[in-house]
């Protein structure tokens, strides 16, 4: 029998405690889509995380404000409050200024990854998305959330 492959190994353990981290998340995922909020929901819950939605800004906040979450999960473009207006109202309230706030968008041209950056979020995913790029961009973003804590 071949000895093991540390490296394979020690990527799998990599991964057990990247997704027993995520059982201790809970996420707000707000969105006026309601595929991408399924989807979303889906995928966090499969992997252990309490996810809960809204279906605009409005809501959004209403929700964030009630749950306290690990982590937001903002659409930019909705009815009511959109996602820019629901970052600027977080990033105003001492409760929230440091709840990671990662832009799950359509816009996915060149300069507005840096644009939504540069407007309070702490990340970026692009729709649609390839479910690693989701998580692993929620991972960095929570890593560097308990790095700056």
């Amino acid at each position: 029998m071949p000895p093991p492959d540390s490296t394979a190994s020690q990527s799998s353990r990599t991964d057990a405690l990247k997704v027993a981290e995520i059982s201790s998340w809970v996420v707000a995922a707000i969105d006026d889509e309601m595929d991408n909020l399924t989807l979303v929901t889906k995928v966090l819950t499969f992997n252990g995380a309490t996810v809960h939605t809204a279906f605009n800004g409005a809501l959004g906040l209403e929700l964030v404000r009630q749950v306290r979450p690990t982590l937001i999960l903002l659409d930019l473009s909705m009815p009511v409050m959109d996602g820019w207006a629901m970052v600027a109202a977080l990033r105003a309230d001492p409760n929230f200024q440091k709840t990671p706030v990662i832009a799950l968008t359509a816009h996915a041209m060149v300069g507005d990854k840096e644009r939504i950056l540069a407007g309070g979020f702490d990340g970026y995913i692009s729709k649609p998305f390839r479910i690693s790029t989701f998580l692993g961009e929620i991972i960095r973003c929570l890593t560097q959330s308990a790095q700056q804590a």
